[in-house]
């Protein structure tokens, strides 16, 4: 099985796609602006858990976030737990106290 992780901005989110079937077997949700990038929700399909989709769109959505010089607000959980596992990530990781640009 393939996974193909796109941004689909209309939908403000990045949606991982079963290759085979087409069916979206997972999405993050997020909100940009010129600043900050912000992560509220993380799903995915229970017929496809466990086989690191989750980790794909995290990815996605932190290089996105480094492709365009953001900081990112995570508010989802399984980002937060993500992003504790991936320090190469921690330097785009916006806190409270801090400006966007920090």
């Amino acid at each position: 099985m393939g996974i193909t992780v796109t941004d689909n901005e209309d939908a403000g989110r990045f949606e991982a796609t079963d290759d085979d079937t087409g069916v979206v077997a997972g999405f993050a949700d997020h909100l940009r602006d010129d600043r900050l990038a912000v992560y509220p929700h993380t799903e995915v399909r229970p017929e496809y858990e466990g086989r690191g989709i989750g980790g794909s769109l995290a990815r996605a959505a932190m290089e996105d976030t480094r492709r365009r010089g953001l900081r990112a607000l995570v508010v989802c959980p399984f980002l937060t737990d993500w992003l504790t596992r991936h320090p190469e990530y921690d330097d785009l990781t916006f806190r409270p106290g801090s400006s966007a640009s920090d």
